[in-house]
């Protein structure tokens, strides 16, 4: 049996459903600035591809890293963790 590469895994938040079987994931980190010391919100976004189209604005998804797919296409969608109220 093949062992397979550790793929990356990121948790976000669905912030575009509008492309054809394609999500926006954006993913906030707080990062401790190096001479203030305050916390700052950083966002890092990610394309990644849902095949059914069950995602919608502001679900808590996972995403894992995968083949290239598109031009900016490198994630796939792994679960739904939480739908939008």
């Amino acid at each position: 049996m093949e062992k397979r590469n550790l793929r990356k895994e990121r948790i976000g938040v669905v912030t575009s459903n509008k492309m054809e079987k394609s999500i926006v994931v954006s993913e906030v980190t707080r990062v401790k600035h190096p001479m203030y010391g305050k916390f700052v919100l950083k966002t890092k976004k990610y394309v990644a591809h849902d095949e059914t189209n069950d995602c919608n604005i502001g679900d808590t998804v996972k995403i894992m890293e995968t083949r290239p797919m598109s031009k900016s296409k490198r994630w796939r969608l792994v679960e739904i963790i939480e739908r939008a109220k």
